[in-house]
């Protein structure tokens, strides 16, 4: 009765808003995160607007005698008055920062709320060494967490930086289920900086991210016009979609395209205090747009990238894509004030910015600032770092420093070529193709598994073959390719070809690989345009080079094959897990085969990554760590037989299992087992024998019962205690936890 009592109490208990730092000495940190559904713009079950940076009860007529509602209290997005549906952890948007300490183990519940989606988390950057099936990738590394499911994930908190979580289900990310996770370094390089965490976005308030993808296929239109595309400062293209405004900690401000106005929603904003100098983490969640970060009248001291510190680099602003994360240390010697955050896409002939202020202890509150961006001149130039090309219209007086420049602040190990311990693979992200132009790397579209391809290798059957595949041709299928254990392998991420236009940001998830060299397009120096491709790469295939799907890309000069790439940077490159393949150019980058199982290398970009910019790195296959005890599977259901259909059928049922993943085989016999013993399909003979065996169960039991009962049988007259007999039918109360 009492355990029911506890339980019904334990029931009743809310989960809080916010998630504590872990204590630096504790070995293990638990986290809950719960998956729920939310509206914008609601206090409760009140709407509100916005107005001079306060929100406002919709019956609200008066503000100026009205008392306003807290902002932190609802989900406001840009403000937009109609509600948008959001993914929320733990009723927050973004969800709560996790915070630990290097090396901890991270224990996180996660619970599925929501009303019809599965869902997995993505532990953005951490290499998961040694627990590749906790990298939270659907038919991947696990099977989606359903409705009302729980999952726990377990893993170390490596490496140490700034990385974040997300669901990687279908558009499930930029829909809001993501959030902060900070490993605290226990020695650090800057001691004593305050420190704020940034999460942006691109934001549209009218449709969700799933919609978003099928108006990239389809197109986007208003009435009976269709909207076009916008363009980059290159001359490159961004897919289709309707940006309506950028977020920084789930808070921004739509502007009217007509007006000019904006709605007077609040912003993120951030205290600081004359004099002192602060840590800034960005990560960048987006959808799909690159921001270029500044805050006015202040320079900002690049020191690290994706987790890793660099040698430090003060500019004006800096450029970041989806996926990639920044640290940056700002110093408030300002005149006391308040000051925009701004973050600007690259964009041409677009004013799309996001917002939030800097805001001097002392300065006006609640008061937009009336700063001004940095004054670029000729005398005095802006310097961005991480750009995408290679150059600004040189009327806008703006240098720009390319990540291949930056370097490592200490000496990297980086894995280096030996005889037979050396491969070099070309990848090519792009939308080739004539009539069907799909997302695709060497132009196989990624086909997803139905199983998870980690846990059950020998099911998959949608793998690739030569005849679907090969140069100037699209196909669609689930490509791995096999990474042997020990082996050092230099990947040449290529972004050329009839499907080039569009900039990618990779990721690679189980690794934070070396940037060894970066080659850019070809520009013309005073318009920053594009004139062609980096003439480094030989695209093969079709002769005329734009036709070209560049699916079987090598060097085109064959004395820098094997490893012999020239003016590559091996003592101190910069390591990253996401990295800009830019339009037209290339990325020399090298990771070692050490860290076993099956990873995903794909576009940030959602809507790129639906649209089949994914692959497979089956690595060191054979060295995967034991899946833990009852991990769950799932597969399709193609119906049963019984036995007589079985014996009477003249096309007995077979599955096509061709291993991907594994070098076993897998007999159709086989598989049918597998289905019988993963479905309860049964046979009369193995009804019997079930039922047999229970009923001797059963009998073992009850003699086991009169041997304990005999064995425990009170003593009388002789002094003797009611004890049990030590060593006996005796269990120990160590149980085994997961």
């Amino acid at each position: 009765m009492l355990t029911l009592l506890l339980c019904f109490l334990c029931m009743l208990v809310l989960p809080s808003r916010g998630m504590p730092a872990c204590e630096q000495n504790v070995e293990v940190c638990e986290f809950t995160l719960e998956a729920e559904l939310k509206l914008t713009m609601m206090y409760g079950k009140i709407l509100t607007y916005a107005e001079d940076g306060n929100l406002y009860d919709y019956r609200v007529t008066n503000t100026s005698s009205a008392e306003p509602i807290p902002s932190a209290e609802v989900i406001t997005g840009d403000g937009y008055e109609m509600p948008r549906m959001v993914f929320v952890f733990n009723g927050q948007f973004p969800g709560p920062p996790i915070e630990v300490w290097e090396n901890q183990m991270v224990k996180v519940k996660v619970v599925n709320k929501l009303k019809n989606d599965g869902i997995t988390i993505h532990w953005h950057g951490l290499h998961q060494a040694g627990t590749p099936f906790m990298d939270g990738v659907p038919f991947v590394s696990q099977c989606p967490i359903l409705p009302e499911q729980t999952f726990i994930y377990l893993f170390k908190a490596y490496p140490k930086g700034t990385f974040w979580y997300h669901s990687h289900m279908g558009s499930q990310r930029t829909m809001g289920l993501y959030g902060p996770i900070i490993i605290h370094e226990r020695k650090p390089i800057y001691p004593g900086l305050q420190e704020f965490t940034w999460t942006i976005t691109d934001w549209n308030h009218d449709y969700d991210s799933e919609m978003a993808y099928y108006k990239m296929v389809y197109g986007i239109y208003e009435g009976r016009s269709k909207i076009k595309g916008t363009g980059s400062l290159d001359g490159s293209f961004f897919s289709m979609f309707r940006y309506h405004s950028g977020l920084l900690n789930g808070k921004g401000r739509y502007h009217n395209p007509v007006t000019g106005k904006h709605n007077g929603a609040p912003l993120s904003v951030f205290n600081v205090t004359g004099g002192s100098s602060y840590r800034v983490r960005v990560i960048a969640a987006g959808e799909l747009y690159p921001f270029r970060v500044s805050v006015d009248q202040h320079l900002i001291t690049i020191i690290a990238s994706d987790g890793y510190y660099l040698e430090p680099v003060t500019v004006e602003s800096f450029i970041i894509n989806p996926g990639e994360r920044f640290d940056f240390i700002i110093n408030a010697t300002q005149t006391v004030d308040n000051y925009w955050i701004r973050g600007e896409t690259l964009e041409v002939g677009m004013n799309h910015t996001l917002e939030a202020i800097l805001h001097y202890d002392g300065a006006p509150v609640n008061m937009d600032p009336t700063s001004q961006p940095a004054n670029c001149t000729m005398d005095s130039m802006c310097v961005v770092v991480n750009c995408p090309f290679t150059y600004y219209p040189m009327e806008d007086y703006t240098k720009c420093i390319t990540f291949d420049s930056l370097r490592s602040l200490e000496v990297q190990k980086t894995p280096l070529k030996s005889d037979g311990m050396f491969q070099e693979q070309f990848l090519n992200f792009a939308f080739p193709g004539n009539k069907w132009t799909p997302g695709s790397i060497n132009g196989i579209a990624y086909q997803q598994p139905v199983v998870s391809a980690l846990t059950q290798p020998h099911e998959i059957d949608t793998q690739c073959t030569q005849d679907d595949c090969g140069e100037d041709k699209v196909c669609q299928c689930t490509w791995a390719l096999p990474l042997h254990h020990a082996q050092t392998y230099q990947f040449v991420f290529l972004n050329m070809g009839s499907g080039k236009g569009w900039s990618h940001p990779i990721h690679m998830h189980g690794h934070s690989f070396y940037v060894l060299k970066m080659g850019y397009a070809r520009y013309n120096e005073t318009t920053a345009k594009l004139i062609g491709d980096n003439l480094d790469i030989d695209c093969r295939g079709n002769p005329d080079r734009t036709k070209s799907f560049c699916n079987n890309a090598t060097w085109t000069n064959s004395s820098w094959l094997h490893g012999n790439v020239p003016d590559v940077e091996l003592e101190k490159p910069p390591r990253k897990d996401t990295l800009i393949v830019p339009t037209g150019g290339y990325a020399v980058i090298r990771i070692k085969a050490d860290n076993p199982g099956i990873w995903t290398l794909h576009c940030h970009i959602q809507i790129h990554n639906m649209d089949g910019m994914v692959m497979l790195l089956n690595e060191s296959y054979s060295e995967t760590p034991k899946i833990p005890n009852n991990f769950p599977s799932c597969r399709n259901y193609h119906g049963h037989h019984t036995a007589d259909e079985e014996a009477t059928s003249t096309a007995p049922v077979t599955t096509k299992v061709t291993p991907m993943l594994s070098t076993t085989t897998v007999k159709s016999t086989d598989n049918q087992m597998l289905c019988r013993e993963m479905m309860g399909v049964y046979t009369k003979e193995l009804f019997w024998g079930v039922v047999g065996c229970l009923i001797g169960i059963v009998a073992l039991l009850f003699f086991i019962l009169l041997v304990y009962m005999g064995l425990h049988r009170p003593r009388y007259g002789r002094g003797y205690t009611l004890e049990p007999v030590p060593g006996r039918l005796g269990f120990d109360n160590k149980g085994s936890d997961f």
